[in-house]
């Protein structure tokens, strides 16, 4: 497919989800927070640096499109998880380990569960505690991320329990911690279990990409509710199917930002952290754009885990990074350190679907550049120290001001 062939698409300024084929045969399936934006995006001179060969490949064997329409990214999400697990298509999952992805699923118990598993333990007798059975299982998700966020959104609409252990567990431990959490409302005030079956089959048609289904059932029980004098049913119904519609989904918009590296090619973004035994750990990410600093674009974080430990400290302020979707990805990530830090940085990229190039940079043992792990053709070795460098100088001089103002 080339990009002239989009002018036979009337592809809506909307949420969905797209599905690129080859005949009838779904190659790709994605979302969007603007499906003309983003299936777009795809024929863009940079796709094999932004998104890498498989996507190239895929796009190049593609001679049709469709796509969805959905009134809101969440639903998106959801649809797009739907799809790839009817599908299976080879550019989603091809290259990857299926028990790395993320499954949402509702427990077979009294009083069912709904919890994010990964794939890899879904064969597993054992879930948390004690041996339990699934009533049904959705995705994959291909971001934890995303699928936790959207969770949350929606047990704001349709309340549900995530407890690690069944939710009627005698164990005192478990019993205060569902009671303190149902009283700030993070978990249902349980009215009764036949309200709470109603509430679990909503989030199940959610999960399952049921979405129209699950209004058309909403404003069936609010008439019938109506009718038969019910009025806070019918009130709680119509509440539900407004909030279906106003969900405050911007936290998930990141996808967009994400998988796509800015069009300039040049920023690099250097990661280092600074603690003397663990204490006052600072955590800072300094910018490199062709060959000069910038310093406007530096970043502090106050490390909020272990500060002893560097590897979990990477691993925090790179997702704190990632949790800003404003600001420009770069085209390369240096971190300070050897195979681990690099692997630990690849991970986050993982989890946040993001397909970036980590470079570390080893030291000897005066803390000079020794050697560059994961450096490729486009990346300028100098502009790498140099983030790293300033990473380093950065940190240091943070971590200072942050002793002396205890």
């Amino acid at each position: 497919m080339e990009k002239r062939d989009l002018t036979k698409f009337d592809l809506p300024d909307v949420p969905g989800v797209y599905l690129f084929k080859q005949d009838r045969k779904v190659l790709y399936v994605g979302k969007a927070t603007s499906l003309r934006d983003r299936v777009r995006s795809y024929f863009d001179d940079d796709l094999i640096a932004t998104r890498g060969p498989r996507i190239v490949d895929m796009v190049t064997k593609a001679n049709r499109l469709a796509y969805e329409p959905t009134p809101i990214v969440l639903e998106a999400l959801v649809r797009e998880a739907a799809l790839i697990r009817k599908y299976h298509p080879s550019a989603n999952t091809e290259g990857k380990d299926d028990k790395t992805f993320l499954y949402a699923v509702i427990t077979k118990e009294e009083m069912p569960r709904v919890l994010a598993v990964r794939g890899k333990d879904l064969r597993k007798p054992l879930l948390a505690s004690g041996e339990v059975r699934l009533r049904s299982v959705y995705g994959p998700f291909p971001s934890s991320v995303q699928l936790k966020e959207a969770l949350r959104l929606i047990r704001k609409i349709f309340p549900f329990f995530d407890t690690p252990k069944p939710v009627l567990a005698t164990d005192k431990h478990h019993t205060a911690r569902v009671e303190f959490n149902q009283q700030i409302g993070q978990y249902p005030k349980v009215f009764s279990r036949r309200e709470y079956l109603r509430s679990i089959r909503n989030v199940s048609m959610f999960l399952g990409g049921r979405v129209q289904e699950l209004r058309k059932t909403l404003v069936r029980e609010m008439k019938i509710a109506a009718q038969e004098e019910r009025f806070e049913n019918a009130a709680q119904a119509r509440r539900q199917l407004f909030a279906l519609d106003h969900i405050q989904d911007v936290s998930l918009i990141k996808d967009e930002n994400s998988e796509r590296a800015p069009r300039s090619g040049a920023r690099i973004e250097a990661y280092d952290v600074a603690h003397i035994s663990g204490r006052n750990a600072v955590g800072v990410m300094t910018v490199v754009a062709d060959g000069a600093p910038i310093k406007s674009e530096y970043r502090t974080f106050r490390i909020r885990g272990a500060g002893n430990d560097d590897i979990a400290s990477l691993k925090e302020i790179l997702s704190r990074r990632l949790n800003h979707p404003e600001w420009p990805l770069p085209r390369v990530i240096v971190v300070d350190g050897g195979k681990a830090q690099k692997r630990a940085a690849e991970a986050v990229l993982a989890d946040f679907a993001v397909q970036i190039p980590v470079v570390a940079v080893v030291k000897d043992e005066k803390h000079r550049p020794r050697e560059l792990l994961g450096v490729r053709a486009g990346i300028s070795t100098a502009d790498a120290v140099l983030a790293n460098s300033e990473a380093h100088r950065f940190a240091l001089a943070r971590h200072r001001r942050a002793r002396r103002l205890r």
